[in-house]
């Protein structure tokens, strides 16, 4: 996460809290004209095998949330709010999230190059202090956790059983347009616009 979004989140994570959910992280993407603040939430670890994460909690977030926004005040100028739940495709922020998805393939970027890239596919081996392993292609690459940007599982559409089945027979024939998986949503947001009037001093850099 970027510092703003560290910001953001340590000050609204409270607020999350005791609605009974949990903010994984933020996302604060600027932009000219306004940017997104995007939450992500879920439900305690505890209870994530008897709940999942309804569009109902995403909208009680967005107002509780939108209300200490207002008073607290930590962006400048027009910003839309979005909650959603981390979907399918779980965005990764912290040490402890990515420790949770042991074993998980992620996708990531990196703030800065390694080896070459700044772009991997692999699966998280394991956490080392301040560090995040993961297996590519049989080999061990290990990353600074302070050097990852962005993060998310790679869903498997096997073991979900959405994965397409394999074609039978050896004469192969055009796929009919009713037939097919439909990959699923990837959460449930509760959109906010935040219109705001700009301060009136020089902007300040975010």
């Amino acid at each position: 996460m970027s510092d703003k979004a560290i910001q953001i989140a340590n000050l609204l994570a409270p607020t999350v809290q005791s609605l009974g959910l949990e903010l994984l992280g933020a996302e604060y993407l600027p932009a000219p004209g306004g940017a997104t603040l995007r939450l992500y939430i879920d439900v305690p670890v505890a209870e994530q095998e008897t709940r999942l994460v309804g569009i109902d909690d995403c909208e009680a977030v967005s107002r509780e949330v939108s209300a200490q926004l207002d008073v607290e005040d930590p962006i400048t100028g027009n910003y839309t709010l979005e909650v959603s739940s981390p979907g399918i495709d779980r965005p990764l922020f912290t040490l402890a999230q990515f420790a949770r998805h042991q074993g998980a393939n992620a996708k990531v970027v990196l703030r800065l190059p390694q080896d070459g890239r700044r772009r991997l596919q692999g699966a998280i081996a394991r956490i080392e202090g301040d560090n995040v392993v993961f297996v590519l292609d049989a080999a061990e690459l290990v990353v600074a956790f302070d050097n990852i940007d962005k993060a998310r599982l790679v869903p498997d559409w096997a073991a979900l059983g959405l994965a397409p089945e394999k074609p039978s027979g050896k004469k192969s024939r055009p796929a009919s347009p009713s037939t097919g998986t439909a990959k699923p949503s990837t959460g449930r947001q509760a959109d906010k616009p935040k219109p705001k009037q700009p301060a009136a001093r020089k902007p300040r850099a975010e």
